[in-house]
């Protein structure tokens, strides 16, 4: 525990040093551990953990079915000690056998350390999704033909229908897989989501809905997930925004996004972030304007023997 909490430090200096906004490192606890040298005799590990989701989890819509995540405790030893663990990782998942196709190898990094981003690419691994973060002012309102509303539970059926939307998309972009069981498991999710109040947003024009801002509040403080992720504080959660294809390009993104910001404000976020996919050609553009930056990547290769 001393040499993983030694290192977690190191590497949290060298990595705030590089994007300040980075919360620190919390030493891994759980996992296979995996270590390997470097030429001079330093030493680095990382944590190891597979998960399998069962058919009807909702991670598969966003997940390979079988994961291998490592957490790298590189210390200060920057890309050099992610190509030595990564060799090392690779050598673990030969002793492992052929993986299902289904399945993936994945590592989160801070998305500036461009370095040991190209060492990821060396090893086969893709940048398939990011966590960006914004933080500032509220924007200011943006005028338009939309009226912008909280969704109810009798908002179950157009919230669906723009959630899919946005998950055929994603599919074809990203991370995000379009599986039989979507339709099923998004609605069970949506309609607890909106029984409970969960702060979701439609944009609609003429009375059709023809966008979608679901949305959270995510506590950030010492001891919980966000905490790895993000700085102290609370946080709007941005989980899901789609506009139908047809009202694509016309302004409805950004003033439901104008509006749903300065709700989020209101409601004590100190920020708000997402997940997107950086090969998406809509949201590569659409959130960088609106404010987001790249805090974290999500590499990964699938299936998980293709990582070299």
């Amino acid at each position: 525990m001393t040499v993983a909490r030694g290192l977690a430090d190191a590497q949290s200096a060298r990595l705030v040093g590089i994007d300040p906004v980075l919360p620190p490192m919390i030493a891994p606890l759980d996992g296979d551990v995996v270590t390997a040298a470097l030429p001079d005799g330093t030493r680095v590990a990382g944590v190891l953990q597979q998960q399998v989701h069962e058919r009807n989890s909702p991670a598969r819509l966003w997940s390979a079915t079988e994961v291998w995540e490592l957490t790298p405790l590189l210390g200060g030893a920057g890309p050099a000690g992610m190509d030595a663990l990564m060799r090392a990782w690779r050598r673990r998942m030969e002793l492992v056998g052929p993986a299902e196709r289904d399945s993936a190898c994945v590592l989160t990094w801070p998305s500036r350390d461009v370095e040991s981003g190209s060492v990821l690419m060396d090893h086969g691994m893709v940048p398939l999704s990011v966590v960006a973060v914004r933080r500032g002012p509220a924007p200011a309102a943006r005028s338009g033909s939309l009226v912008i509303r909280r969704a109810k539970p009798s908002d179950l059926e157009a919230v669906l229908e723009l959630a899919m939307a946005e998950l055929r998309y994603s599919s074809m972009v990203g991370s995000t897989v379009n599986r039989p069981e979507a339709v099923a498991l998004k609605r069970r999710a949506l309609a607890e989501r909106l029984a409970a109040g969960g702060p979701t947003w439609l944009a609609e024009r003429e009375g059709v809905a023809v966008g979608l801002a679901e949305c959270a509040m995510v506590l950030s403080e010492p001891g919980n997930s966000a905490s790895t992720r993000l700085p102290p504080g609370r946080w709007g959660y941005v989980n899901c925004v789609s506009v139908l294809p047809g009202a694509r390009g016309s302004g409805v993104g950004q003033q439901l996004m104008a509006h749903v910001h300065r709700e989020l404000h209101l409601m004590g976020a100190v920020g708000t972030y997402l997940y997107y996919n950086p090969p998406n050609p809509l949201s590569s553009v659409f959130w960088p304007r609106q404010g987001y930056r790249p805090l974290w990547t999500m590499w990964e290769v699938r299936p998980a023997g293709a990582l070299r």
